[in-house]
């Protein structure tokens, strides 16, 4: 068994395709009408066909879990997120943990919670 793709809820699936292309770089491979799946696995889901799969209420900033990704240029990608025309919630700006590794943690506009760290 291996683990194909990472879905995760979003709300306004136009302003979630250009947030990941724009900030990530990731480009969608196929678009199901309300189920997108883009490039590195990562597949945006519209909230109103999860809810009706789920038949649940979605919670969203429930810090229960994040997308982790690793960029070598970290200063170049702190001012491309400082940059984005779209107001970014921060968790922590850049900050060196003790370990050496940088890393800056966010919210994408749906409250999924991200990171980007220096490799290690």
């Amino acid at each position: 068994m291996k683990l194909k793709n990472i879905l995760i809820v979003v709300k306004d699936m136009e302003k979630s395709i250009a947030f990941y292309r724009n900030l990530f770089g990731l480009e969608v491979i196929l678009d199901n009408d309300g189920n997108v799946i883009m490039t590195e696995g990562l597949v945006l889901q519209d909230i109103k066909y999860w809810k009706q799969f789920l038949n649940r209420e979605c919670i969203g900033r429930n810090h229960m879990s994040e997308l982790y990704f690793e960029e070598a240029d970290i200063d170049a990608f702190a001012k491309k997120l400082n940059d984005y025309p779209e107001p970014i919630e921060y968790v922590n700006r850049l900050m060196t943990h003790s370990w050496g590794q940088r890393v800056i943690r966010f919210y994408d506009p749906d409250g999924n919670l991200i990171e980007v760290g220096t490799p290690v």
